[in-house]
């Protein structure tokens, strides 16, 4: 039996995540035969629409973002700084690379 870690919560059972997928293409193939062979076709399905749809998409969008994993405060400091930094210098390494050429440029 293979484990593999998912996250930092939580192991799964690659076998038994296996049986879980070949049991739902299973029930899936089942059920579209049984409407293939009462309809004749397969209908797609179509988006909902009005405030069902709308509330399901904001629900969904809730349930996203509960499973971001948040930076702590030293760690957002530490970015922030970070970014800032990089950005100075780069603006500061541009700026004289950019006083070079227009100097080259004048002698030339």
């Amino acid at each position: 039996m293979a484990k593999v870690v998912k996250s930092t919560r939580e192991v799964l059972d690659i076998d038994e995540e296996l049986k879980k997928v070949k049991k739902v293409k299973q029930d899936d193939g089942s059920k579209k035969k049984d409407a293939n062979k009462k309809k004749g076709k397969v209908k797609s399905k179509k988006p909902s629409k009005g405030k069902k749809g709308l509330f399901k998409f904001f629900h969904n969008v809730s349930v996203e973002m509960s499973k971001v994993k948040w930076p702590n405060k030293k760690d957002m400091l530490k970015y922030s700084v970070a970014t800032i930094s990089f950005v100075l210098f780069f603006g500061i390494y541009f700026s004289i690379i950019n006083l070079i050429v227009a100097a080259v440029k004048m002698w030339v």
